[in-house]
């Protein structure tokens, strides 16, 4: 072994360097800040949007739209799908379309369109339906149940003026 070798050990608990206690303690003076500038002041932090004093991002680019606060969200399903996942004489309700992971997030409102074969005779409800997945729903010997959405347009505004 040599003098070389001999360490210390890893220092789990390293005790802190204190700072701005004179010249020799290595870190006096300006304290390890360098010299003036906003990162020299105490309280100082750079929010995460800064960009050098360059012109952000948020401010280069332009506004586009809006966002509806009043828009229904409605969840679409084509009978297609319903075929696919769900067998002949099957219920076809909101739970069971979540439980078969056929409507997934959060929505308002169901509606069933008309994309795809309907072989299976299924009783389907949901809010909205299009005028061909009714057609094809009946047509397969099936039948439509359409549901009252949970809550009006006037309800879901006087909601909103409350939060």
């Amino acid at each position: 072994m040599n003098l070389n070798d001999v360490h210390r050990g890893i220092q789990k608990n390293r005790k802190r360097k204190r700072i701005g206690r004179g010249p020799g303690s290595g870190t006096g003076k300006t304290s390890a800040r360098g010299h003036k500038g906003h990162k020299s002041r105490s309280g100082y932090s750079r929010k995460p949007s800064f960009q050098g004093g360059a012109m952000p991002m948020f401010r280069r680019v332009p506004k586009r739209g809006f966002n509806n606060r009043f828009a229904v969200n409605v969840f679409a399903v084509n009978v297609g799908k319903l075929n696919d996942v769900f067998e002949d004489g099957a219920e076809v309700t909101l739970e069971a379309m979540a439980a078969k992971d056929v409507a997934k997030g959060s929505f308002d409102e169901v509606k069933i369109l008309g994309d795809g074969e309907l072989t299976k005779k299924l009783t389907v409800s949901a809010h909205r339906f299009s005028k061909s997945a009714e057609e094809k729903i009946t047509a397969a010997g099936g039948t439509v149940n359409k549901l009252v959405a949970k809550r009006t347009p006037e309800e879901r505004v006087a909601a909103l003026k409350q939060a």
